[in-house]
């Protein structure tokens, strides 16, 4: 959590939702490509930027609509985090609905599955 230890909630909450769930979902794509078994120390490390970054927003949120529905997809994230083989048909599901609580995250599902 290195990177992100000295991101205080002020800070944070200068970012707009958008961009808050672009970088969560940052995260969420590092681990998903470090799902071999002699990544597992970097995947987990990746997991708990992920799980530190979403408890960041629930903090700076004041929608209590979306503060729920954050802390109801963190703890899938922390199942996948405490998992000792985290499977990644399950992680591409929870990338995908982070992608969704916002229109603007949404444009990266287009990017991640092209029309063929």
């Amino acid at each position: 959590m290195a990177q992100h230890a000295s991101l205080s909630p002020d800070r944070w909450s200068s970012f707009s939702l958008d961009q808050q769930i672009l970088m969560i979902a940052n995260e969420m794509n590092r681990a998903g490509k470090l799902m071999g078994p002699l990544d597992r120390g970097r995947m987990r490390a990746a997991y708990e930027r992920v799980l530190n970054l979403t408890d960041l927003t629930a903090r700076v949120q004041h929608k209590t609509t979306l503060r729920r529905e954050l802390l109801r997809w963190r703890d899938l994230v922390a199942e996948l985090y405490i998992s000792p083989d985290p499977d990644a048909s399950s992680h591409a599901a929870l990338f995908r609905c982070l992608l969704r609580f916002t229109p603007e995250a949404s444009k990266q599902l287009a990017v991640q599955n092209p029309p063929s």
